[in-house]
């Protein structure tokens, strides 16, 4: 599968639109349960300080990492956005079920072209998203343009393990190989669990990654790896001029 442009925008949210009311049970499924606590890392070391702000959840999915920011700090309020109303109504149903809604709002966007003016967002959040972004580079300058200065950027991701390492040999095995069926029996949609660990493949390293921040405006000052490397937190500020 190699699509571009438009037509993997299209396939990406059509998609996670057809798995979005299995997304959650998958995601723990395949993590172990691990991700809500990578997510919970992740927001501890972008250090809200408890302060009154607005932030911007990209591919918010399931709403998972807005609702943990809002966990973290009643204070701050929420604009989630992703590319599929399904995905969105799930995580509308969830915040509303756990009363956290009044500290948030969901939209349709593409991270390529965010709605929002300049400097406007203290904090922005990405889990398990960028992988699929179309122009990565270009993605993250909209993230950084929408940022305010100093403004904070936490990336959560499953990245490319170095090809030296052990790992690397056995990583595409199981996710190449298990994820497929996981979603095929528990989501029916094999397709779609086919093209997850492909996205992996074709994905950056952790360093690349970091190196990328550094190139679009943003100073990396946390890079945390997880689950044996094959999940790395970033942990960027939006440089001032």
């Amino acid at each position: 599968m190699n699509l571009k442009g438009t037509s993997r925008t299209k396939f990406v949210a059509t998609m996670f639109s057809r798995i979005s009311k299995r997304y959650d049970l998958l995601n723990t499924l395949m993590t172990g349960g691990r991700h809500h606590s990578w997510r919970k890392t992740a927001i501890e070391i972008l250090n809200q300080n408890n302060s009154k702000n607005i932030s911007l959840d990209i591919a918010t999915g399931t709403g998972d990492f807005a609702l943990e920011m809002i966990k973290k700090n009643k204070k701050c309020f929420v604009v989630g956005v992703d590319t599929s109303l399904n995905m969105i109504e799930v995580a509308r149903k969830k915040s509303s079920k756990i009363k956290l809604n009044n500290n948030l709002t969901f939209a349709l966007s593409d991270a390529h072209n965010l709605p929002f003016p300049k400097d406007f967002f203290s904090y922005a959040t990405i889990g398990f998203g960028v992988r699929n972004f179309i122009d990565l580079k270009s993605a993250l300058k909209e993230v950084n343009r929408v940022l305010k200065p100093n403004g904070k950027l936490a990336i959560l991701e499953i990245v490319k393990l170095n090809e030296d390492s052990f790992l690397s040999k056995i990583f595409p095995i199981y996710f190449g190989k298990i994820t497929p069926w996981l979603g095929s029996i528990f989501a029916g949609d094999k397709e779609a669990y086919s093209y997850l660990p492909q996205s992996v493949e074709n994905f950056i390293s952790s360093k690349e990654l970091t190196n990328l921040l550094n190139s679009v405006g943003f100073k990396t000052i946390t890079t945390k790896n997880l689950a044996l490397g094959t999940v790395a937190i970033h942990i960027a500020k939006k440089v001032t001029t």
